[in-house]
């Protein structure tokens, strides 16, 4: 969508959200925790583009409601879901927090999935006293704005961008002792372009070249002309930022051209679709930074893949944990405020400290973002692999 275009709807809905604000959610005695029930809202990518995150997540959000319900709720009260798909679109991500801040007077938000749709709603977050917390949004402006200031009421469970950057960076220099690398990323996505610069800046600290840098364009098919590129500069490893949908095609096509080098993402990858646009021979020899394992030795991670494959059939992947692991960060939050009013629970998220949850002991800094361990996974004949994890 341009840029112009969102502005508009960006000012209108912070317009409504601004009269709308004295019967905001989470105050004492409103209807998000009116009887016994607490309204949580759910505004998640449930189709369009990246519907495979918002689905996964879903997944999550719900094992763990159900879970929480059945051992008696929050103080007592059950949580009620309200459930708002948006499209994969920032604006529709706007509306759907419109509407369950000033409508359903939900007591916070989860989700959405992306980065671009969770900025799209943190203004009406702020102005209506809103706690919200994207599983996965990894970009940093979710939290902290471009000029420096936190996002009062912007949370998120997933570590930043720039950390996985750093990730891949040591990982590629210290575990696989490349010394030369190319960097192919998708010149619109912010979360991309976060991911390349953190990546290229550590790569080169810890004694590494770039030897070239290549972009492509989101909804792009056809990437034979730029990898043939990249494959002349003769990288000993390629680092790919960006989502499943185009990366995994990206995968496809440069193992078709010769290309054999060690290939690496972040999060955006974890999706099964990959392994039907790549194919799993062509995954093989590739990594991705994530957030959980189901083969993580860990026992909580491991509790969590018995429940979840009990429940859904399946082993998890990391969007279904990081959704799960959100909605017990909320609990926590709102049981240590004692409340439902959105500036105490927000307060209580603040103080999160060291709290056990399946993807690893969370706390919260300054800005906002997590202190939590990284996973790397390998491909091996399509199934995602435990490799190692990494402490901040």
């Amino acid at each position: 969508m341009k840029k112009s275009k969102f502005a508009s709807l960006f000012l209108a809905s912070t317009l409504l959200v601004g009269i709308l604000a004295g019967c905001g959610a989470g105050e004492e005695g409103s209807s998000s925790k009116g009887g016994d029930e607490i309204k949580i809202g759910v505004n998640l990518e449930l189709s369009g583009p990246v519907a495979s995150y918002g689905s996964s997540q879903n997944d999550g959000f719900n094992l763990a409601v159900e879970e929480i319900n059945a051992a008696g709720g929050i103080d007592g009260k059950q949580i009620k879901l309200v459930t708002v798909d948006n499209k994969s679109d920032a604006a529709e991500s706007t509306n759907a927090a419109i509407k369950l801040t000033s409508q359903d007077k939900v007591a916070a938000i989860i989700g959405p999935a992306t980065s671009g749709n969770s900025v799209a709603q943190v203004q009406i977050a702020n102005d209506s006293k809103t706690p919200m917390i994207t599983p996965s949004g990894t970009s940093p402006t979710v939290t902290v704005a471009d000029n420096g200031s936190v996002n009062e009421f912007a949370f998120r469970t997933s570590f930043i961008d720039p950390f996985q950057g750093t990730v891949a960076a040591n990982f590629a220099a210290n575990e696989l002792k490349v010394k030369t690398a190319a960097v192919y990323s998708d010149n619109a996505s912010d979360y991309a372009k976060g991911l390349a610069a953190s990546f290229i800046k550590d790569f080169e600290a810890a004694g590494g070249t770039i030897v070239q840098q290549e972009s492509y364009v989101a909804k792009d098919t056809d990437f034979r002309s730029t990898l043939t590129r990249i494959k002349g500069a003769n990288p000993e490893f390629i680092f790919i930022p960006g989502y499943y949908e185009e990366v995994g095609l990206i995968v496809k096509q440069a193992r078709e051209l010769g290309i054999t080098v060690p290939l690496m993402g972040a999060d955006g990858w974890d999706s099964p679709t990959i392994v039907d646009l790549a194919g799993a021979e062509a995954l093989n020899n590739t990594f991705v930074i994530n957030h959980y394992s189901a083969e993580d030795p860990d026992g909580k991670a491991k509790e969590f893949a018995e429940k979840f494959n009990d429940k859904f059939g399946k082993a998890p992947n990391s969007f279904n944990a990081l959704g799960y692991d959100t909605v017990y960060l909320l609990k926590d939050a709102i049981e240590r405020a004692g409340s439902t009013d959105g500036t105490k629970i927000k307060e209580a998220l603040e103080a999160t400290d060291n709290l056990d949850l399946v993807t690893g002991l969370y706390s919260v800094d300054e800005n906002h973002h997590p202190v939590k361990s990284a996973t790397i996974l390998e491909f091996v004949d399509g199934k995602q692999v435990f490799n190692t994890k990494v402490n901040p």
